[in-house]
């Protein structure tokens, strides 16, 4: 008699790893928040030139396309905004930007694709640009959870003062025991 191997797939292993950060953020994700955010890891943890992308021109691209195409774009810049604010903070410190350009673009792209589709498909997208703060900190409790390097105290502190981040601002009670307050400053988004 031979016997049927039943081994995790793919989705399954991405969708447990999403729950473990979910949980480790003390972030609750919705069933569709974290259907997308599970299928997003999927679709570009093949992606090679996923960290090669700059993203101010492929948000200008995808605001001079039309139709399906500028869907697309939309959705890939946010996608990638997400990708790049959560897992791969460095790429900020690495161009010399800020964490937050990378959510502030990200957010757009989403509200963009959000106002220019049906309500069905809208709603989920508007949901994404509402949530992406919240997405991003599941994000980087996942790379805490594979014991990659977490926010610097300086990155940690810009990104809570203009994101709201509670996981940025986890990261900045565990180096300093100081109570940070937001100082309102001219540029900033508050």
């Amino acid at each position: 008699m031979s016997g049927l191997i039943l081994e995790p797939t793919a989705t399954a292993q991405w969708q447990r790893l999403v729950q473990d950060a979910s949980s480790n953020a003390s972030r609750t994700l919705d069933e569709e928040l974290e259907s997308y955010l599970v299928f997003l890891l999927a679709r570009y943890c093949e992606q090679t030139d996923a960290l090669e992308r700059v993203m101010a021109l492929e948000y200008l691209h995808s605001l001079a396309a039309v139709g399906r195409i500028r869907h697309d774009r939309l959705r890939d810049v946010g996608d990638h905004c997400l990708l790049f604010a959560g897992l791969f903070p460095h790429i900020a410190r690495k161009r010399r930007v800020r964490i937050s350009y990378f959510v502030q673009m990200g957010r757009g792209a989403y509200q963009q694709l959000a106002e220019a589709l049906n309500q069905s498909n809208a709603r989920l997208y508007g949901d994404l640009s509402s949530a992406f703060v919240m997405l991003m900190d599941v994000l980087q409790s996942m790379r805490e959870l594979q014991d990659a390097a977490g926010l610097s105290p300086m990155e940690a502190i810009d990104l809570w003062q203009e994101t709201g981040s509670e996981r940025a601002l986890m990261s900045l009670r565990r180096h300093t025991a100081a109570q940070p307050v937001i100082i309102p400053t001219s540029g900033r988004r508050q």
